[in-house]
């Protein structure tokens, strides 16, 4: 019995090296991680099918006296049976895809034992149609729970082995002869199919690590380069921004040539051919006409599929991929090889993968744009609500006064025109300067001086230095208004509004403070953060500066407000010193495309 141990494990180790062998192939691998479609059901029956097949070619023919060591069993004796590994490959076969690819293994199988005979054939055809059938349902409820370790598909192969003993003894007549047998071919068999089934189990796991880890390091490599890509693609399609990331996929990728389109016409190529496939030059090849017409991916494997018309153009292969925003294909990227073995799964599955990352990019990109198109229509309508009582005021103020003080009229007309002017510039700026904001306050001020010459007095103090500084329009005037407006109605004593600019720790701080009536900690806990119902205001002004100013510098930059009551208010504005120029950069980007 012992000295059919080294003759299996002899025969087994032609399956290993053949198994071995084919796991190196993609196609292999493609079957062993199958999609369980029918195709790949399908080919793992024929792939293990054909294992079957090889472990009854390589059996051992048992005679009732001795063990024949033929080569190649093409054929077995009537009194004869045959000791092999066949429960293996049924076994892992049906582990891996279920019931219905353990039936077609084990029919395989089954059918090709009994047709090389032997006393034993048609139990072991019989056997083998069952195991398959066994296996595949332990396979499919024992994936439910966890995934399939070598540990249990060795005890899944034992114990069809095992049964495979069992039915043998059943079925095949004499009983004397099969009782035999088993004890010759029982304990062998059990421990090659054992051992064997852990070995495939190894080559299987290696598969699936090989795969698990190409795919991480694919998808962090894809995620480098998203990374690497998101600052050019937040500024949209443009010439500029496609030119940078066209250059970093060249560098990241294997790829000879990257090229990125709109729906009209190239706005970069890098890389080979760069002398006939020119930017801005309309669509150079027909290929992307297809990909922009379909929303598909399409990938050329000749030259002649690329569609260009220069003879001498070196890109022999291609795959153009749609770049979709909303669902509607806005460019295509592709990406071009001199040879087409370059393109091979693994660079068309990195292609796929980021260009859907790029397309998320565009629509974040796009979604950032209209956010910032609709802040804008805000800050204009903010602009445009130039208090109709105040207008009406001071008119009236400055037309009474040409008649006693035409001096202090024609100044307070010329406040009201910078006013207005201010109004107007703001309206079609992002940001100004410190000094440009104080000259619209300084005139909303002398207006409203004029009216209450002794109702208020104005305090402004400005660390030098500052004046250049940025912040978006419409800071500071609302504030003050606000102070005027509501700090001192019903308050019968003379008020102080003090406005001062200082820096601080790398930031500009801009205190808007009044002496007036003040509030209560809940009316202060809600201003700033959201409208709120009243009979003096609505509070959107101070939403708006606080959503400009944290949306411009990146939530670096914000507005602070502290209030007591029958004390006063302090409105605390706070700008990144070291972030000046970061939003001219943000919007030339946007407003580029």
């Amino acid at each position: 019995m012992m000295h059919l141990l080294p003759l299996m494990l002899e025969r087994m180790g032609i399956i290993f090296i053949v198994a071995f062998l084919l796991s190196r192939l993609k196609s292999f691998q493609r079957i062993i991680n199958n999609d369980q479609r029918i195709s790949g059901k399908m080919l793992l029956i024929a792939v293990f099918g054909i294992f079957g097949i090889m472990s009854n070619y390589t059996g051992i023919e048992i005679n009732p006296n001795s063990a024949a060591e033929h080569t190649w069993l093409l054929e077995v004796e009537p009194d004869s049976a045959i000791a092999n590994t066949r429960i293996l490959g049924i076994g892992i076969g049906a582990l891996l895809g279920g019931p219905f690819v353990g039936l077609g293994i084990g029919l395989i199988a089954g059918l090709h034992r009994f047709t090389l005979g032997g006393f034993t054939a048609e139990a072991c055809a019989i056997s083998a149609v069952l195991a398959g059938l066994a296996a595949g349902y332990i396979g499919v409820q024992y994936r439910k729970k966890s995934r399939i370790t070598p540990l249990f598909a060795v005890s899944v192969g034992v114990v069809m082995e095992i049964i495979q003993m069992g039915i043998i003894l059943l079925v095949t007549k004499p009983f004397e002869m099969a009782l035999d047998l088993i004890k010759v071919i029982g304990i062998p068999m059990i421990v090659i199919n054992g051992f064997g089934t852990l070995l495939f189990m190894f080559i299987i796991q290696s598969i699936f690590r090989e795969e698990e880890r190409a795919r991480a390091v694919q998808t962090n490599k894809a995620f480098h380069i998203a990374d690497q890509t998101l600052p050019f693609f937040r500024q949209g399609l443009n010439p500029d921004s496609c030119k940078e990331v066209a250059q970093i996929l060249l560098r990241l990728t294997d790829a000879d040539a990257v090229a990125i389109t709109d729906q009209k016409q190239v706005l970069t190529h890098v890389g080979a051919a760069s002398d006939h496939h020119l930017p801005l030059k309309g669509l150079a090849t027909g290929l992307t006409k297809k990909v922009l017409e379909e929303g598909t991916i399409i990938t050329a494997r000749k030259k002649e599929e690329i569609f260009c018309f220069n003879e001498n153009c070196p890109l022999q292969a291609a795959v153009v991929l749609p770049l979709k925003v909303h669902d509607k294909t806005a460019g295509t990227l592709k990406l071009y090889f001199k040879h087409p073995n370059q393109m091979n799964e693994v660079e068309q599955e990195l292609a796929e993968g980021l260009a859907n990352l790029f397309s998320t990019q565009l629509e974040l990109a796009k979604a950032e744009l209209q956010s910032k198109l609709l802040k804008d229509a805000e800050i204009k309508a903010l602009q445009a609500q130039v208090h109709p009582h105040f207008l009406f005021n001071a008119i009236n103020t400055i037309s009474a006064l040409c008649r006693t003080d035409a001096e202090k009229a024609r100044k307070l007309l010329l406040e009201l025109s910078v006013f207005f002017r201010s109004n107007l510039q703001g309206s079609r700026q992002t940001v100004i300067t410190l000094e440009k904001e104080l000259e619209h306050v300084k005139a909303y001020l002398s207006l409203e001086q004029a009216r209450f010459p002794n109702k208020y007095t104005i305090t402004l103090r400005m660390e030098e230095g500052l004046e250049k500084v940025t912040l978006p329009p419409f800071t500071l005037q609302p504030l003050v208004e606000n102070a005027i407006r509501h700090a001192f109605s019903h308050v019968k004593s003379k008020g102080h509004v003090l406005i001062h600019a200082y820096t601080k720790d790398e930031k500009m701080y801009v205190l808007v403070e009044d002496d007036g009536k003040g509030m209560t900690k809940d009316e202060t806990e809600s201003l700033g953060k959201q409208a709120v119902k009243s009979k003096e205001g609505t509070g959107t002004a101070l939403v708006n500066i606080r959503e400009r100013l944290e949306g411009i510098y990146n939530m670096k930059a914000g507005i602070h407000i502290h209030s007591e009551e029958g004390i006063g208010t302090k409105v605390l504005v706070t700008i990144p010193l070291d972030k000046k120029g970061v939003y001219e950069n943000h919007v030339k980007g946007f407003y580029s495309r």
